[in-house]
């Protein structure tokens, strides 16, 4: 396996998927304890680090394969002012000091689909440069995790950036095989407590979600978000104005709500990951999550070009003659 150090991993979305991907985790960092809980609480095995970004000593991690995170969003989303580099909250410089640092073979950083805003146009340029200098070949790229058969839409922009060493990176395609629907999703946690509604409740709910909100800690609690958002939850039978702590009784009647799993599960995350903590808490890291699918795509298309080795043209040595 290649290996890796993830930064700002939240509920391990990402991580998870690069896991799926074929990468071995040397260290996780995390500045959040809740989500720290649910790290451990999966993975006993990861070195899951509990620390602020910005103080962590990353010494002995050195010449890992890939660095890999989510630095935060609010910067660069509308619902955080877009403030980009003046927003205390940017950790992309951060990141390029530990490029400078270990030195990995790959990069690989997810945001919020504002980055790519032509406002930060300038913005995306000079992060580009700055790893062009150091031997890296960036690349933006925004992805849809219903390509890649997650039940929500949820776009979000992957910065990736290869060792310019490496052969060039591709994009992974879009899965042939349509995302399943809310309904299609959800019917198994649905229905775990006998609701006899279940049944025409998913053939209702027969698209995919909206893309799940609510991760911020400046946001009240758990809800599906705004009144647009819980406006389109109610369109697939949802109510979307507080989460519930367990599925519907056998004679529910009304809207439904979600609970955390079942959050979890529209953001792609598989049924055996436990999200540690009280509700509030426990869905600001699925709010804030990066859909493991979609990383484990990403990952995969990262692990090819490493397994390809370096190119040609560097590996072989000049023949040509000094005269």
């Amino acid at each position: 396996m290649f290996t890796s150090v993830e930064i700002c991993t939240g509920a391990g979305g990402q991580a998870l998927g690069l896991e799926q991907a074929g990468f071995d985790h040397r260290a996780v960092v995390e500045i959040d304890k809740h989500a720290c809980e649910t790290l451990r609480a999966n993975r006993p095995e990861w070195n899951v680090i509990e620390q602020d970004l910005l103080t962590w000593d990353p010494t002995g991690f050195e010449g890992v394969d890939l660095l890999a995170g989510g630095v935060p969003c609010p910067p660069f989303s509308k619902a955080g002012r877009q403030l980009g580099k003046d927003d205390e909250r940017d950790l992309f410089p951060r990141a390029i000091e530990l490029v400078k640092l270990l030195k990995p073979k790959a990069v690989m950083l997810e945001n919020v689909r504002g980055i790519l805003d032509i406002v930060f146009e300038t913005y995306r340029n000079e992060v580009s440069e700055q790893l062009k200098e150091l031997g890296y070949k960036p690349d933006w790229h925004l992805l849809n995790a219903s390509d890649f058969g997650v039940p929500q839409l949820r776009p979000r922009v992957i910065f990736v950036a290869i060792h310019e060493d490496y052969q060039d990176f591709e994009w992974p395609a879009p899965q042939k095989k349509p995302a399943p629907t809310v309904g299609q999703a959800l019917h198994g946690l649905m229905s775990e407590s006998g609701w006899r509604g279940a049944d025409a409740w998913a053939e209702r709910a027969n698209t995919i979600a909206p893309t799940l909100v609510g991760g911020s800690k400046k946001h009240g609690g758990p809800d599906l978000g705004p009144t647009r958002a819980r406006r389109a939850w109610e369109a697939l039978g949802v109510n979307g104005k507080t989460l519930a702590e367990e599925a519907p009784e056998r004679d529910f009647v009304g809207m439904p709500r979600l609970t955390v799993p079942m959050a979890a599960k529209i953001q792609g995350f598989p049924d055996d990951w436990h999200i540690t903590g009280r509700k509030t808490n426990a869905y600001r890291q699925v709010g804030n999550a990066f859909p493991p699918p979609v990383a484990k795509a990403v990952g995969e298309q990262i692990r090819a070009v490493l397994e390809a080795g370096v190119r040609m043209d560097v590996r072989q040595p000049s023949l040509d003659v000094v005269a």
